[in-house]
């Protein structure tokens, strides 16, 4: 099972991830991400595996990564 991580120290709110995944992320008031399952680090299915990946690639801070 992989989960979603993001390194609160990196991130600076971009917002490019919550826009590759909606699935897994929202926003805050300030443009950072929110699990839209409430854990800290949210389960990526399978089904979304390709996309986490985009969103991770796609961070300019390189505040994402699988876990």
């Amino acid at each position: 099972m992989k989960r979603l991580h993001v390194d609160w120290t990196r991130c600076d709110g971009h917002g490019s991830c919550t826009e590759l995944l909606p699935e897994l992320l929202g926003t805050d008031p300030w443009g950072y991400p929110l699990s839209r399952t409430g854990e800290t680090d949210p389960v990526v299915p399978r089904a979304l595996d390709d996309l986490a990946q985009r969103a991770i690639k796609a961070c300019p801070l390189q505040a994402l990564s699988l876990r």
